[in-house]
């Protein structure tokens, strides 16, 4: 006789799969009015929960705001790492990609408030905003030194991480944003 959740998922995985999509409703929520502006209806509104459900995950906005950030952080790291780490690929190629997953991905008009609502509140956020950063820049300093054999890897993927700063807030879409990173990365990596 077979048990009755045989082939369903178990409860584990479908909270971490809820609370993702929680998250990720809250920091959409959160772009499109700002931080201020943002109540924990309107978040549950959009996450498809009810209120009472959503103060049970998350007792307070600022808790709900640093978890929402703090999960788009970590995925960005964790795609960061994954293509710097596949070295069957060009050194140039890893780069570009790796700036498109933690920089690209917010250019545009929908995209970018993401970015701005971040920006706009690191009292909230804490050591986050410099932990995550510092993290990009130790794995593209990593990659550099590893591969290019160039003698001051630190100084070209802070040039980089700078030139891809200026280019995000200039570039009118994704593919502005790549076709520029690309010229960027090749000059500095002759």
């Amino acid at each position: 006789m077979s048990s009755p959740d045989v082939g369903r998922p178990s409860s584990a995985v479908v909270d971490t799969s809820r609370r993702t999509a929680v998250l990720d409703a809250a920091l959409t929520t959160f772009a499109r009015f700002g931080y201020r502006k943002t109540s924990m209806e309107e978040v549950a509104q959009a996450a498809r929960i009810s209120r009472p459900g959503l103060y049970f995950l998350f007792s307070s906005k600022e808790l709900l705001f640093r978890a929402a950030v703090t999960q788009a952080l970590e995925h960005d790291i964790g795609a960061v790492e994954d293509v710097l780490a596949d070295t069957a690929r060009p050194l140039p190629e890893r780069l570009v990609e790796a700036f498109d997953r933690w920089a690209g991905r917010y250019i545009g008009p929908l995209t970018r408030d993401v970015t701005a609502v971040i920006e706009a509140n690191p009292e909230l956020l804490g050591e986050l905003t410099e932990t995550a950063p510092r993290r990009f820049e130790e794995l593209i300093t990593d990659a550099i030194a590893v591969e290019s054999g160039r003698g001051e890897p630190l100084a070209v993927a802070r040039t980089m991480i700078s030139a891809s700063i200026g280019l995000k807030h200039q570039a009118p879409s994704r593919e502005f944003f790549l076709g520029r990173l690309e010229v960027a990365v090749d000059l500095l990596m002759r």
